[in-house]
């Protein structure tokens, strides 16, 4: 590996090590909104069952995620953005 490159790498996981221990400050910060499942799968009109099974997921998860015990990541956080800006295409596409 190339000895400037290594010594970037190294110099970034000292940045990092300090940040996790509250020594330096966070340089950045992004915050990305999950999709609110729950008011998703309401505004559509289904139930737990259906919303999950539409979803392809367990209603456990679901339930999870309605109850914010855990936030959809992912395909399926992209997934309920779909169903969230065009219900009626998502649903065709899904039932099919």
């Amino acid at each position: 590996m190339d000895q400037e490159l290594f010594g970037d790498l190294l110099q970034s996981l000292k940045e990092a090590k300090a940040i996790s221990r509250g020594e330096a400050p966070v340089s950045r910060r992004f915050k990305v909104d999950a999709p609110d499942a729950g008011a998703i799968r309401e505004r559509m009109g289904l139930s737990q069952s259906e919303f999950a099974h539409l979803m392809r997921v367990s209603v456990k998860t679901l339930q999870n995620w309605e109850q914010h015990r855990r936030n959809p990541t992912g395909p399926a956080a992209a997934l309920l953005k779909i169903v969230l800006a065009s219900p009626e295409v998502a649903l065709k596409a899904l039932r099919t």
